[in-house]
């Protein structure tokens, strides 16, 4: 009897050591379990809640502001003379002499992709000079924040976005550095619109794939994208008015879209082509062909770019490399469209909480005059708007204003729209300088190109 239960004691020892290495076992995982369960709940850090902004001092910020707006009228568009082609082109829509929309392309980072200072200069552009329709907007929904707050889109969930921020790829993103893509059938992008004519801007490639095009919920056009690689155009006239767009893959191939314009027989568009976090060099890293043939098809009247708050904290960039880098990117939509007028608009005014104080963020300043040198030189228009705010440092007022957001860095929407009023009314101001000089000139002629008999003759007092 001992010799069996000597015998069998190792064998209970063993069987309980197993026993407990394997409630071990699964109880280690169960708690990795809780933790990791515990820190999946773990709350992200709530953002930092902006101090409280007295009536008082809410008021004097705000006076400061309008008094500063006030005296910047009139003043600070330099080179106005770079942008007398886009103003015979408005003086034309005004007097119905044009046979097709007046077209704006507005380049910039996250200032111009939020659509709310953009879509203000639109509205006032389009209330003076006519509505020409949305023009071209990005194809589905390329990134969480995008919008346009003149057109409603969307897309399934079968797209990847192409292009962006990338540093890699291929370069074939389109008009606006920006391109949806997918390889499944049954994929679809939809746009609402006021139009008469919808265009789809998109990369012919070899083995592309077809594609169906529904208006109002009815197939109206298929066609396949297959082909040489290039751009990619196709076009659907209908009858004016709101419309309900849905372009859907047919078949199981790569399809790449850039966007679509949707346009009226006349008027203005202003198309809005931001990039949150991006910098000007990054349009460089677009195919430089095939954005050239986009832009052509656009055929603007104005190229605005707007650059410089993301490239203040870049550190690899000096004054002298920055200006290079503009001046060739200026070249290049130069070459893209020789008959546009071109307007850079310069980077707001930014500060920087240090030691307890909102400072002027002394970075900016290379890129200022990067940006003026550049522009000027290129025989192009410049828009001081950190000087048009009230210098380096103004953006604090801004806040305290209640026009900008607690980063001082961006603008809340009331401060984006005003900043499209202040736009809209420097542009205006050298407009009228503009027709009142053409119409003088007209006036000194007749229609056969011969000096007015009923103007006075001065050619004896030169």
């Amino acid at each position: 009897m001992r010799r069996w239960l000597a015998a069998l004691l190792p064998v209970v020892l063993i069987g309980a050591t197993t026993l407990l290495t394997g409630v071990h076992a699964e109880a280690a995982p169960a708690a990795k379990r809780r933790v990791a369960k515990k820190t999946a709940k773990r709350k992200a850090p709530a953002r930092r809640r902006p101090p409280p902004v007295s009536a008082q001092a809410r008021a004097k910020a705000s006076e400061e502001v309008e008094a500063v707006l006030t005296r910047s009228a009139e003043a600070y568009i330099e080179n106005p003379a770079a942008l007398v082609p886009f103003f015979e082109m408005l003086y034309r829509q005004k007097n119905g002499e044009s046979s097709e929309p007046l077209r704006v392309l507005h380049y910039g980072d996250s200032h111009t992709a939020a659509d709310e200072w953009t879509g203000a200069v639109r509205i006032a552009l389009q209330s003076e000079f006519g509505d020409g329709g949305g023009g071209y907007s990005f194809a589905g929904k390329p990134f969480r924040s995008y919008r346009r707050l003149d057109l409603r889109g969307g897309a399934t969930l079968g797209w990847r976005s192409v292009g962006l921020l990338r540093k890699d790829g291929d370069g074939l993103y389109g008009l606006g550095g920006i391109s949806v893509a997918t390889t499944l059938a049954r994929q679809s992008i939809f746009l609402d619109a006021e139009c008469s004519r919808l265009e789809l801007f998109y990369l012919q490639q070899p083995g592309g794939g077809a594609v169906e095009l529904f208006e109002n919920g009815a197939a109206v056009a298929r066609f396949s994208t297959d082909g040489p690689l290039g751009p990619g155009y196709f076009e659907h006239v209908t009858q004016p008015g709101a419309h309900h767009f849905e372009l859907r893959t047919v078949e199981r191939k790569p399809v790449r879209l850039f966007g679509w314009v949707s346009e009226k027989d006349t008027g203005v568009t202003y198309e809005t082509l931001g990039i949150n976090g991006a910098q000007a060099s990054l349009m460089l890293r677009w195919d430089e062909e095939l954005f050239a043939n986009n832009v052509a098809r656009r055929n603007p009247a104005l190229i605005v770019l707007a650059y410089g708050t993301n490239e203040a904290g870049n550190p690899d960039w000096t004054q002298e490399s920055y200006r290079d880098m503009f001046a060739e990117l200026l070249a290049r939509l130069r070459r893209a469209a020789p008959a546009a007028s071109i307007l850079v608009l310069g980077p707001p005014d930014r500060t920087r909480l240090i030691r307890g104080r909102w400072t002027p963020d002394a970075r900016l300043d290379r890129i200022v005059a990067a940006q003026r040198e550049a522009a000027l030189a290129s025989g192009c228009a410049y828009w001081d708007l950190r000087e048009i705010m009230g210098g380096a440092g103004a953006m604090h007022n801004w806040f305290l204003a209640g026009l900008a957001q607690y980063d001082h860095v961006h603008f809340n929407k009331p401060g984006y729209q005003r900043l499209g009023s202040v736009l809209f009314r420097d542009l205006m101001y050298n407009y009228e300088r503009y027709s009142t000089a053409r119409n003088q000139l007209i006036g000194l002629v007749t229609t056969d190109g011969q000096p007015d008999a009923d103007q006075p003759d001065h050619s004896e007092d030169r």
